[in-house]
């Protein structure tokens, strides 16, 4: 006999017009210059190896939790795709829901603590669209990026110019997004579609994966993903390193960089011993040591996102002003 399940037919959504939102477009950050400055010294050369990167056509890959869109940064996000400072975007759930909801109705972000007492927390109606665009990827066999992205542009919200994923679709750069089931507000929905969400996600690591292996010479920055970005990221590079060594290739000679806010040891050439609760922070070994300690660099930024992302944008943008 199966285990008994939920029945979700019970379950009552609301509109987001009586959602309170945390976070609206007019906190986003503008790209006048005016944001925060971080003196952080790996800024200025993760912005060297970038630009010498996408000088070279090699990869720029941005793996990032959902926070950078939750502090106002998509501004910053949308200009380094459409200024070609990266060539792929990882995302995690919570990621993609939060430029959907900023795209389509100009506000985001609800209090889990309000919204939780009455169980309404993630229950809302235009969220919950999500899932029709999901299962029609999964039908074309597109990745959620792709077709999320080109629903936004195709039907042009209001704030269609804060949306990363329709920023990607536009500029040909493709955003993925990296699924875990039961982690995110819309596999609560009675619509909510788990083979839908394997397929179209899986296709989306497929194309991750594509552009890890051409990683060699280029640049992988994390920011703001503890779990999703480290652990994705290190299968995909098992995956291109498996297949690079059956053609005699290596995928070495590339530069990682961390952004976050949780401190770690002065000494991070080497992995945490494993007493040391550092060791467990998956960014610092897997990102920062284990995958570039034959022949690539690493470099950790340790700051809020609202200060270290717009100072990387603007180090890159001068360079480009300047014509180098």
């Amino acid at each position: 006999m199966p285990y008994p399940i939920f029945d979700r037919s019970r379950l009552r959504l609301r509109p987001l017009a009586e959602r309170h939102h945390d976070m609206t477009a007019d906190e986003v950050v503008a790209l006048d210059g005016t944001s925060r400055w971080c003196d952080d010294p790996a800024l200025p050369v993760l912005a060297t190896r970038i630009r010498a990167a996408r000088a070279a056509g090699r990869p720029v890959i941005l793996m990032m939790g959902a926070h950078p869109i939750k502090l106002g940064l998509s501004r910053v996000l949308v200009a380094l795709v459409e200024h070609g400072f990266v060539s792929h975007v990882a995302l995690n759930g919570a990621g993609m829901i939060h430029d959907y909801e900023l795209a389509t109705i100009g506000a985001t972000t609800e209090s889990v603590a309000r919204y939780i007492v009455d169980g309404q927390f993630g229950l809302w109606h235009e969220t919950g669209q999500l899932n029709a665009l999901i299962r029609a990827a999964a039908d074309e066999g597109l990745g959620i990026g792709e077709a999320v992205g080109r629903a936004l542009q195709h039907s042009a919200p209001p704030w269609l110019d804060l949306s990363l994923l329709a920023a990607g679709y536009r500029h040909g750069v493709p955003i993925t997004v990296h699924l875990s089931i039961g982690q995110d507000i819309i596999h609560q929905h009675p619509d909510a579609d788990g083979a839908a969400y394997g397929a179209a996600s899986y296709t989306d690591f497929l194309v991750f994966a594509h552009a890890v292996e051409q990683l060699e010479g280029g640049v992988l920055l994390n920011v703001g993903s503890a779990v999703m970005g480290p652990e994705v990221y290190l299968k995909a590079l098992a995956m291109a390193r498996n297949v690079a060594a059956q053609d005699g290739r290596r995928i070495a000679h590339f530069t990682t960089g961390v952004f976050d806010l949780v401190r770690l040891p002065d000494e991070r050439q080497h992995e945490a011993a494993k007493d040391d609760p550092a060791y467990y922070y998956r960014p610092f070994k897997t990102i920062l040591v284990r995958t570039v300690r034959d022949g690539g660099e690493s470099y950790y930024v340790c700051g809020d996102h609202r200060a270290t992302l717009p100072t990387l944008y603007r180090q890159l943008s001068m360079g480009l002003r300047d014509g180098t």
